[in-house]
């Protein structure tokens, strides 16, 4: 038997999920059957429980529904709770429930592990306090960090998001200006990357051997990348961070984590062919 699984989002036609999810039923030998479905933006619950009955097992989430995702489980994991979103949907064992979890952070702290980037006792700054940055920070924090200030246009939302997560460990938050000294990891959680915009830095951010990860991809590297390359830093992709959070989701439904190196490679001579 085919289990049906899905992922939401408007638009969706852009999305990888359904390549991703088709590489690792066949590498684990999982039987399943994973389609895109565009929601209506004002009845995403309505979109999810059709699904559900007609046999649809679980589903990831994108933009714009995360938030909508979290408000409708029945259950939610302790990372979900953190996050205050859902990227992961689960159908229970009893086929009427649903249970909730986000795999984002758990997917950006894989990628970063797979290109060798210690978080232990480092300095991280991380730009941006919207949802990409609050489903991260959790992880970020578990792995040990010496610090983590978050930073963003407008300093209170900052502030408040580090409030949120300060028994975790040490962590700050304000605004772009308040990024000073250097750093061992810089993460753009912003969508300034979607418009070619580049966040209000100083060119002394990276410390030695330092990396900037942007959690956004493309074809040719973000103009944030761009910049932090030519200041000597390593520059990262988010193009991993989508497929190990993938992997994740795939675990939680399966029980069993495929690996990720292949998929990865796939996806980038994709890209750089068209």
């Amino acid at each position: 038997m085919t289990d049906r699984y899905c992922v939401f989002g408007n638009p969706i036609s852009h999305s990888k999920s359904p390549v991703i999810h088709a590489a690792f039923a066949e590498q684990t030998g999982e039987a399943i059957d994973y389609s895109a479905i565009e929601a209506p933006l004002d009845d995403f619950a309505g979109a999810w429980h059709r699904f559900m009955a007609e046999g649809g097992r679980g589903a990831n989430v994108t933009v714009p529904f995360k938030e909508q995702a979290f408000a409708l489980c029945d259950t939610l994991s302790d990372r979900a709770l953190r996050a205050g979103a859902v990227n992961t949907l689960v159908v229970g064992a009893d086929q009427d429930s649903t249970h909730g979890d986000t795999t984002d952070g758990v997917g950006l702290v894989r990628d970063l592990f797979h290109h060798d980037v210690v978080l232990k006792g480092r300095r991280i700054l991380v730009l941006g306090a919207g949802g990409a940055v609050r489903g991260v920070l959790e992880p970020l924090l578990a792995a040990g960090p010496a610090s983590v200030l978050v930073v963003n246009r407008t300093a209170a939302k900052a502030a408040a998001l580090a409030a949120d997560f300060q028994d975790l460990g040490t962590i700050q938050g304000g605004g772009f200006e308040a990024a000073t000294g250097q750093f061992d990891l810089v993460v753009n959680g912003t969508s300034a990357s979607l418009a070619g915009e580049l966040p209000p830095l100083p060119e002394t951010l990276f410390a030695p051997g330092a990396t900037a990860y942007d959690m956004m991809y493309g074809a040719e590297p973000t103009v944030f990348l761009r910049w932090a390359s030519g200041l000597g830093a390593m520059p990262v992709d988010g193009l991993g961070m989508l497929v190990e959070q993938a992997a994740e989701s795939f675990l939680l439904w399966r029980g069993k984590r495929p690996l990720t190196e292949s998929v990865k490679y796939g996806l980038r001579l994709d890209l750089q062919t068209k």
